[in-house]
């Protein structure tokens, strides 16, 4: 799959000419249709499918992290161990962007700009429900045991203020296809935020959705992250294509061949 980058740059986002380690093999993860959307020796962007884990947890699967050392180790011959470092995370369900960071100076620089707010996250959602009118949504979150989160009735010792902002794209049938930008970045927030306003994820029956997807993903995606170089200060924007089988089929581009769900891809 050579010249596939997936990586779609705006006016003053670095370009993938300026990394600092040119490398001519074609850009993807493992497998020709699971593309690295950026890479430098600061900054790894990769996409990631639903159903499988950022970072390693009790159940002992197989990560992300775990198959980006792993990847970094083969594609560059690396001894002994490899760093790199995770900085934001989705559920295991939501499939998108996700940005590992190579060298420590980068982590914490990009880790500043998450804890500062200075970081845009997009996400693409399908919604249960005829949601007519943009707007934004603001509560009081907080987890609750089994791992889930809630909107609470007001502040607690426990909560936190979850805020986004949204945009109806288009509704059909008994849908409505958003675009969501994400300020804070809670537990669930995207979830429960629009469970509690009655338009659960599609797909997502931890909070309320009425049917389940094909293979356990639900319908929210991270699109779009955009952050400036840790080092070059340059602003970089990673947009992912959507996958096949995204319900909205009108938003999907067919050139480009992209498994949803990390069942289907681990098996290929």
């Amino acid at each position: 799959m050579a010249g596939f980058h997936v990586c779609r740059l705006h006016v003053g986002c670095v370009s993938m000419d300026d990394r600092d380690d040119r490398d001519d093999r074609d850009p993807y993860f493992f497998v020709p249709g699971w593309p690295v959307l950026y890479e430098d020796n600061h900054l790894l962007a990769l996409y990631k499918p639903s159903g499988l884990l950022v970072q390693g947890d009790q159940t002992g699967d197989i990560s992300l992290l775990d198959l980006a050392k792993i990847w970094i180790k083969e594609r560059y011959g690396k001894p002994g161990q490899v760093f790199l470092a995770m900085v934001h995370r989705l559920d295991r369900p939501v499939a998108g962007v996700i940005l590992f960071c190579r060298t420590s100076k980068a982590a914490a620089r990009i880790s500043a700009q998450f804890r500062a707010r200075s970081v845009k996250k997009n996400y693409l959602a399908v919604l249960e429900g005829v949601l007519e009118t943009s707007g934004v949504l603001v509560h009081d979150m907080e987890r609750i045991r089994g791992a889930s989160s809630r909107i609470t009735a007001g502040v607690t010792n426990e909560s936190r203020e979850a805020r986004l902002s949204f945009r109806v794209l288009e509704t059909s049938g008994s849908n409505t296809m958003v675009s969501i930008d994400l300020e804070t970045g809670r537990h669930h927030q995207i979830r429960a935020q629009f469970a509690h306003i009655g338009h659960p994820v599609m797909g997502d029956l931890r909070y309320g959705a009425s049917r389940p997807l094909p293979e356990k993903q639900i319908a929210l995606f991270a699109r779009s992250l955009t952050v400036l170089h840790p080092i070059t200060g340059k602003r970089i924007c990673l947009e992912c294509p959507l996958p096949s089988g995204w319900p909205w089929p009108g938003m999907v581009d067919k050139s480009v061949s992209l498994t949803w769900d990390w069942q289907t891809l681990s098996s290929s």
